[in-house]
């Protein structure tokens, strides 16, 4: 038995959880932040705290327990409550209390529980998916501008050169033209004759081919020939697959997960196993529909009936 799972699965769905003879474990809202220093965004989270004087147990943490061990609650109270002793003699000796998802708590000499919570899981369901990311600046704006000052400071000027010309140089532009465009004739001339000549080879070569062909060609008797047969399969077009899934919950055990599969069934619900998420938690679903506005109906039915804490997961 794992304490601290629970504890943390019940963070995601309640601001107070209180471990009997122990203390309360709270949650409180906490906004998105904009780190412009670092650059850096964070989603909108859970801040977790702890109280020792919220010892007195209120009963959810131990029914909810007893409920997925399957057990009598006196005995789980019990249970609980050994762990509490193991959590407390830990405490005493000056050791740290390391719990995992929660945080971690220690005892100084004043007999006060420090509590240090961990950031590693994000409690709040809202901002299920969401994880903080690093935005790098932009430059463009600055090295525009160092540009710009640049030219302000050192001004570029250019100023055309002139070049004396020769008295010779026109007339030699001219004997280049016409010494190019001499060339360029005779080189099209010899290419023309070229192309003809060889022309005239491959025509002479078809009509020797053809006529040997003719020559040579045996006629056979053209029976009429078995075409062989088409053997054409259907293709049946597949059933639609279901991509909106009514989420029951999120467990970090696959047991846990196996059973709520069993509760809801007994309940006469379509529940199956829709595998792991981003955070590694196994998935339940209610049920799952092809079509969306009857999977929001039936979502809303849920959540009026068997629990608020249901959402819809739309796969594409």
């Amino acid at each position: 038995m794992v304490l601290e799972h629970y504890i943390s699965d019940l963070l995601y769905r309640y601001n107070c959880v209180v471990v009997p003879g122990f203390g309360a474990f709270l949650s409180q809202h906490k906004s998105a932040q904009l780190n412009k220093q670092t650059h850096s965004f964070h989603p909108p989270s859970k801040s977790l705290s702890f109280n020792k004087q919220l010892s007195s147990n209120d009963g959810l943490l131990v029914t909810y327990m007893a409920e997925v061990e399957k057990c009598p609650y006196e005995e789980m109270l019990g249970r609980v409550m050994d762990k509490v002793e193991q959590w407390k003699h830990t405490l005493e000796q000056g050791e740290r209390l390391s719990l995992e998802n929660i945080g971690n708590l220690k005892s100084n000499q004043e007999g006060r529980i420090l509590f240090q919570p961990s950031y590693e899981v994000n409690h709040l369901t809202s901002s299920f998916g969401l994880s903080s990311y690093v935005s790098v600046p932009i430059t463009r704006e600055v090295l525009k501008k160092e540009v710009v000052t640049m030219e302000e400071k050192v001004p570029f000027i250019i100023t055309p050169e002139r070049r004396k010309e020769t008295s010779l140089r026109p007339y030699l532009k001219y004997a280049a033209v016409l010494l190019l465009a001499l060339s360029t004739g005779l080189t099209g001339y010899r290419f023309y004759n070229e192309s003809l000549e060889q022309k005239q080879i491959v025509v002479e070569n078809a009509q020797e081919k053809v006529s040997k062909s003719i020559q040579e060609a045996t006629f056979f008797d053209t029976a009429p020939l078995e075409l062989p047969t088409l053997n054409l399969k259907a293709v049946t077009k597949s059933p639609e697959v279901a991509t909106h899934h009514i989420v029951a919950g999120a467990f970090r055990f696959k047991e846990n997960a196996d059973k709520k599969i069993s509760e809801l069934k007994r309940r006469g619900y379509d529940a199956h196993y829709l595998g792991t998420n981003d955070h590694g938690l196994h998935m339940v679903t209610y049920s799952s529909f092809t079509d969306v506005n009857e999977a929001l109906q039936n979502l809303r039915a849920i959540k009026s009936t068997q629990s608020k804490d249901a959402w819809l997961l739309s796969i594409r």
